[in-house]
């Protein structure tokens, strides 16, 4: 059986690459689990000065799997550390010192779009969907993404499509500022390796240092804003309404909700 996800260099450029297309990539426990080893072989791969994480398929990661489950199972933890427990392995990424660029070959919602946004820069596809619908579903978001989208696009647009659960589409996530460049699926990849080979070409020490420099600037405590929202997302998965709205999804129906 192969990898469900994978990492490889060549030259300067280390490339992740979720390999799950006929499950969307999304958050299986097989597929979190190698994750967590991709991108620890990421970390401590001192050849590479940019990684690039991508997808095959039509999707980069649709998020959790609504058909396996929402929370990390199999031991005593509380709900919200197992709420917790399932962004861990993409929260991982925040370890790489090098700069992360995601290639966004398709769509990334729920999880998966917390995983683009913990990249540094991302290219994304003019025609795919982009955002966090865990309103829709009955559920408090996880990931941090509460946290990164109103520092990435600003407040008033980031309530906007957390409260409402929109998704957009490239064109308009270029606009909004949560992608650097929106291009053809086709041509996704390609773009983020020319933009890994512009910073690649830079002084490795420097852009090391300038990546550091930016997140202490802004004081991002990424891993402290997931575990506040486990709390609350984990509070939700065991409503009425979280039943409701998956229910609905997988049915491909207009859920509703009871705010029970």
């Amino acid at each position: 059986m192969s990898v469900s996800v994978r990492y490889e260099r060549a030259g300067l450029i280390g490339t992740l690459t979720l390999d799950r297309p006929d499950n969307r990539n999304s958050m299986t426990p097989e597929l979190l689990d190698a994750f967590a080893v991709a991108s620890r072989a990421a970390r401590d791969d001192a050849g590479a000065r940019v990684v690039i994480v991508t997808g095959t398929g039509t999707s980069f990661s649709a998020g959790a799997d609504f058909k396996s489950t929402l929370q990390r199972e199999g031991d005593a933890r509380a709900p919200n550390e197992k709420s917790y427990a399932m962004y861990e392995p993409f929260l991982s990424l925040l370890e790489v010192a090098v700069p992360v660029i995601g290639a966004l070959n398709g769509h990334a919602v729920g999880g998966g779009f917390g995983l683009a946004l913990v990249c540094d820069l991302r290219v994304g596809a003019l025609d795919a969907k982009y955002g966090a619908n865990f309103v829709r579903l009955g559920l408090a978001p996880g990931m941090a993404i509460s946290y990164l989208l109103p520092r990435l696009i600003g407040l008033a647009r980031a309530n906007e499509l957390l409260l409402t659960g929109r998704l957009v589409d490239g064109r308009e996530a270029e606009a909004l500022g949560i992608l650097n460049r929106a291009v053809p699926a086709a041509d996704v990849l390609a773009t983020a390796q020319e933009l890994a080979r512009a910073i690649a070409e830079a002084a490795p020490l420097a852009v090391r240092a300038t990546k550091q420099a930016i997140r202490r600037g802004l004081d991002l405590h990424v891993r402290e804003a997931a575990h506040a929202e486990a709390y609350a997302q984990a509070e939700t998965v065991a409503t009425d309404d979280a039943r409701e709205g998956i229910a609905a999804l997988l049915a491909k129906r207009t859920p509703q909700f009871t705010g029970r």
